[in-house]
């Protein structure tokens, strides 16, 4: 690492707040009718950033449908108990996969390296599948907005190679006047 990575790492905050939302239709009816959540990514989520001393401050579960996926992501990026906000599911190539579509036109800049590392990662565990992932990271209004794939693998590649290592100094230069 370089002497200018490690002095900003060590500037960046240490204590994130995060917002979790997964894009998922089945999942999404499922919770509507039963009011049960059955959402191990999600589940997984908030472990590994509770495991690494981190909050999480809202918890969602959204249909696969843009306008759901913009009206939650902007709460959170209007919400003052958020830094960070993860996204799971709806990443793929189907017709139905939309969250990319739905977030990146609100973001304020994004961080193309860390879809091309996530898929480099994933290309190591999985092999050539691993390039139908639209992983996406980016920062709009000060927060630090990651796109992961609905799988708790992808999930766990994610948060501990990437978004683990990395959120605190995204936030901070995000926040940069």
């Amino acid at each position: 690492m370089s002497e200018t990575s490690a002095k900003h790492k060590a500037e960046a905050p240490r204590q994130l707040s995060f917002a979790v939302i997964i894009c998922s239709t089945s999942r999404y009816k499922e919770f509507s009718e039963t009011r049960r959540l059955n959402d191990p990514s999600g589940d997984l989520i908030v472990k590994i950033l509770r495991e690494n001393g981190h909050r999480v401050t809202m918890r969602r579960i959204v249909s696969d449908d843009k306008t759901q996926i913009q009206r939650i992501l902007m709460r959170a990026l209007k919400s003052r108990k958020t830094d960070a906000i993860i996204f799971s599911g709806g990443t793929g190539v189907s017709p139905r996969d939309v969250t990319i579509e739905a977030v990146q036109p609100l973001l304020d800049k994004e961080i193309p390296g860390f879809g091309e590392i996530f898929r480099i990662l994933s290309y190591e565990k999985i092999g050539s599948a691993a390039v139908l992932t639209r992983a996406l990271a980016g920062v709009a209004k000060g927060k630090a907005v990651f796109c992961l794939p609905g799988s708790p693998q992808s999930v766990s590649l994610a948060l501990e190679n990437l978004i683990i290592p990395e959120a605190g100094h995204i936030v901070k230069h995000a926040r940069e006047k």
